[in-house]
């Protein structure tokens, strides 16, 4: 085996260590918690599965996490598959035809679920059913195969794009939203200990403040700083090693990289602060669509730097100020 497989197959087993196990041990998203504890309750009472679910918000805020919890709080199996995975009709009827009753089958960006593809799912999710086609032309026949009652957990960075009648057949559907600095100061304390990372807690405000409010980035951050920590400083994590680790990383206290800051450069010197078109943006910055709207500006809109309007993209007066202390 490569050190290279090797390591990442380690980062992978330490990611999945970090996660939660219970929604007693998920910090933060509290409604939604206390939503899906009387949800979980319910079906228990009920002796029936979860509604089906949809979870939807920026990347890294815990929807995948949140599903496997909901496995273990269920005491389901779960299947996990994901929108661009599922290419023809005929591979979603060979995962829906294989699942057992009380499974949990999640879709991660089941917003890139094609049409056809799509279509197979309204049946299964209202009727526990799927409509098969045998044969061809005037003989074809249409066959229903019955399914085993079974959960749908969906996980969208882009709701908007997910088609109504698909949308309006989840039971619950659950908005996720930025974490505060404690929440995240929380999570990297549990992964400290996780990670046998010794950390004082003016290191790990430091990271949070630099986390983008999101538990993933925050992870991510701590296992960078703990490798220069290893380095440089026998494993200890300091306020010397958090700025050694940042400005090696090029992140500010704000949280904002290289990107974000060239994103705003352009849009407040080039642009005169907008407004302007997130195509011009592209063309200016080199940074592809699917990068600036989900990744940099839900971050930006957060902490109140850029708006979005009709006429395109507008920075705020503190975004302004940023740049002008940045040059």
């Amino acid at each position: 085996m490569s050190k290279e497989i090797e390591s990442n197959q380690t980062e992978e087993v330490f990611d999945n260590e970090l996660r939660p196990k219970r929604l007693s041990d998920y910090i933060g998203q509290s409604q939604i918690k206390e939503a899906l504890t009387v949800f979980i309750k319910a079906a228990k009472i009920r002796n029936e599965p979860l509604e089906h679910i949809l979870f939807y918000g920026p990347p890294g805020l815990g929807k995948t996490t949140l599903a496997f919890i909901l496995a273990n709080e269920t005491e389901s199996n779960i299947k996990i598959t994901s929108g661009p995975a599922v290419e023809r009709a005929g591979d979603l009827v060979s995962i829906l035809t294989n699942l057992e009753d009380g499974d949990i089958l999640f879709i991660d960006e089941i917003h890139r679920l094609n049409k056809v593809v799509e279509e197979v799912l309204y049946p299964a999710m209202e009727d526990y059913a799927v409509d098969l086609v045998i044969g061809k032309g005037p003989s074809a026949k249409t066959l229903r195969v019955d399914l085993p009652r079974f959960t749908l957990i969906g996980a969208t960075t882009r709701v908007s794009l997910i088609s109504s009648p698909m949308r309006d057949r989840f039971g619950i559907v659950q908005s996720m939203d930025f974490y505060n600095n404690d929440e995240i100061a929380e999570i990297l304390k549990r992964a400290s200990k996780i990670l046998d990372v010794e950390a004082d807690a003016i290191s790990i405000s430091e990271i949070a403040k630099r986390s983008r409010r999101t538990p993933r980035i925050a992870n991510r951050l701590l296992k960078r700083v703990r490798d220069f920590a290893t380095v440089y400083n026998q494993g200890i994590v300091n306020s010397d090693v958090i700025k050694e680790s940042f400005d090696k990383l090029d992140i500010d206290e704000t949280g904002l990289d290289a990107t974000d800051r060239k994103y705003l450069k352009s849009l407040v010197n080039k642009f005169d602060g907008g407004p302007v078109g997130v195509e011009t943006l592209c063309a200016a910055t080199s940074i592809d669509k699917n990068t600036i709207e989900d990744v940099v500006e839900p971050y930006l809109l957060q902490i109140g730097f850029i708006k979005r309007t009709n006429k395109g993209r507008l920075a705020t007066d503190r975004a302004t100020g940023y740049i002008m202390s940045h040059k």
